[in-house]
């Protein structure tokens, strides 16, 4: 069969013949993505209402130092300079954070948003080569895998602030019992959500059971690999959901620390 060429036709940047309202997605997941960032930005160089009786907020969980009772180590050591804008966020923060920044979904999605890399499919991009990423500075989203042992650790970290969260002193007469606050289960969601964005990592299908070229041949792995393929295959909304789950958990406990909002007592 003779080979038929086929032309192709450069597009400048914006250009497509699609007729849908392709843009909204990219400018969606701009939105959504500046938001966050602005936000998270601003509590964390904020070093004020993160706590609210047991809740801690999980953009400063663990908290390594600082003056609340859930500091691990104390207040602000001393060899920290005092020129040097402290908070208890900012020493944790960049872990989940590059977990997330490198993560194969999200670095997908802003590459379309945030660079035009392409806008969508069909649309034309704002440049003319491609190196992927191989080379600096995009050769870093390696470390993806890396930070995925991280962001396991912090699940259970989070969950353990989940378990103090259930245990709330009487400020008349001191005594610690046992209850459940929304805040308890707003924390507790937070948890799952980023649990299942986590444990449905490309990465960690990978080491559960992608390795193996019959992964059927070792059960264990097998039902592993299952599982994470399961959570997989919702890793966008996931993505998102988590995003959204952390971000309110601390604008929930910073309004109740504030006493805008009244946390409620189920049980």
């Amino acid at each position: 069969m003779e080979a038929i060429p086929v032309r192709l036709v450069p597009r400048g940047f914006g250009e497509t013949t699609r007729r849908d309202m392709w843009w909204t997605t990219p400018l969606a997941i701009f939105l959504g993505l500046s938001t966050f960032v602005v936000y998270s930005t601003w509590a964390a160089f904020q070093n004020a209402h993160y706590t609210f009786g047991p809740y801690l907020s999980p953009f400063y969980a663990p908290e390594l130092f600082g003056d609340s009772p859930h500091a691990w180590f104390g207040p602000k050591p001393g060899w920290i300079p005092a020129w040097v804008p402290f908070s208890p966020a900012l020493l944790i923060l960049p872990f989940p954070g590059l977990f997330r920044f490198t993560c194969y979904y999200y670095r997908g999605a802003y590459y379309k948003a945030f660079w035009g890399d392409p806008p969508a499919c069909a649309v034309g991009e704002p440049r003319k080569g491609y190196r992927g990423e191989q080379s600096f500075p995009l050769i870093f989203q390696n470390i993806h895998r890396y930070f995925m042992y991280i962001a396991v650790g912090f699940l259970f970290l989070l969950a353990y602030d989940v378990w103090l969260a259930l245990w709330f002193t009487d400020p008349a007469t001191g005594v610690t019992s046992f209850g459940i606050g929304l805040g308890t289960v707003i924390l507790a969601v937070n948890v799952v959500l980023l649990s299942s964005y986590t444990l449905g990592c490309h990465v960690m299908r990978h080491i559960v059971g992608g390795a193996f070229d019959e992964v059927s041949k070792h059960p264990a792995c097998d039902r592993a690999y299952a599982c994470s393929s399961a959570l997989n295959y919702r890793h966008q909304l996931f993505a998102w959901l988590s995003l959204c789950s952390v971000g309110f958990s601390d604008v929930y406990i910073r309004l109740c620390s504030m006493g805008i909002w009244t946390d409620l007592r189920i049980l």
